[in-house]
């Protein structure tokens, strides 16, 4: 499907400043209607007749001849539709000015790092993510000691008390995140966490019009390891805060179990930045709700060993100088 302008024929796509759709052609709002079109292997751009590849997981792309955005209706419908999502919550222009002010220090950086034509093939991308929920109950025993002592006269005494910890716990997750793309390395994604999870929607397609997408690439049986370690680990340490209190507690029995589990499949948005320096590609993720952004700086060798050379230079100024006037005052 392709969402076009009823007023002027334009393209509509969703503006995260706006919170609404909007036409760039002749400044419409929420001026859409859609126009379906007919997928295959390879398909045609429906404006400009332009042969679009489409990869096995894409569920929105961008015609690269016409910048038309098309949303694949079969990759978003039946299996593939996605329950919900976050909506892109900051716009190209803002992460371009938040690029440039978190990196504008780094002097050693490329010269055209954050120049405006390499900075306008940021793309944003709704990656997909299964959404985890758990029912637990965690079931805690030990033997807790608390240690007190005391001098009398000449006599030191120790008392050690021993106490039975029984602790039992009912904790309810939701939306544990774990991405479903096999592209989008696994680190980065934690690195970008977290979102704000109340800004959740319920899906509407009309939200990826702007923007690419891909349809979840595993499904959530692949990938319910890593919830259940995010789930384990944040019930231990929940556990913990509440063994407080004692010296030290040997545990006798620590156990949890999950009584309902619930699985949802939703998208969530990523500015994708992708530097390319001698021959080494250096991308940034930028959350597309909050901002942050994960990513790491190439070095210009050549701005290095200018510093370095400039800063020789400068020493060598000032060692002369002090030479010539040690001189100077070991001649009166």
């Amino acid at each position: 499907m392709i969402f076009k302008c009823v007023n002027c024929g334009g393209n509509v796509v969703y503006s995260p400043e706006k919170k609404k759709m909007f036409c760039p052609y002749c400044d419409s709002e929420d001026s859409q209607e859609i126009k379906y079109v007919k997928w295959g292997q390879l398909t045609v751009c429906p404006d400009c007749n332009g042969v679009i590849p489409v990869q096995e997981y894409t569920a929105a792309t961008r015609c690269p001849y016409c910048d038309n955005y098309i949303v694949l209706d079969e990759r978003v419908e039946g299996e593939f539709l996605p329950k919900q999502i976050i909506p892109f919550q900051l716009g190209k222009e803002t992460v371009k000015q938040s690029m440039r002010e978190k990196f504008k220090k780094k002097v050693f950086a490329p010269t055209d790092f954050l120049s405006e034509v390499r900075l306008e093939t940021m793309e944003g991308n709704y990656v997909p993510f299964w959404f985890f929920d758990y029912d637990v109950n965690a079931d805690y025993q030990g033997e807790g000691r608390k240690v007190r002592s005391w001098t009398s006269g000449n006599t030191e005494y120790t008392e050690t008390s021993y106490y039975d910890v029984r602790r039992n716990l009912d904790i309810h997750f939701r939306d544990i995140p774990v991405d479903a793309s096999i592209p989008m390395p696994d680190a980065v994604m934690d690195l970008m966490e977290p979102y704000d999870y109340k800004q959740l929607a319920d899906f509407d397609p009309k939200y990826l019009s702007g923007f690419v997408a891909e349809r979840y690439n595993m499904p959530a049986a692949d990938l319910e390891k890593r919830a259940r370690t995010k789930m384990g680990d944040d019930t231990k340490e929940l556990m913990q805060q509440q063994l407080t209190g004692y010296g030290s507690i040997k545990e006798i029995r620590n156990a949890a179990g999950v009584l309902r589990e619930e699985q949802n499949y939703g998208l969530l948005p990523v500015w994708k930045y992708l530097y390319r320096y001698k021959g080494q590609d250096y991308p940034f993720y930028i959350n597309g709700q909050t901002g942050k952004i994960v990513g790491e700086v190439p070095l210009s060798a050549a701005k290095v060993w200018a510093y370095a050379g400039t800063l020789w230079i400068c020493l060598s100024i000032i060692f002369s100088t002090v030479l010539l006037v040690s001189l100077a005052f070991s001649l009166v």
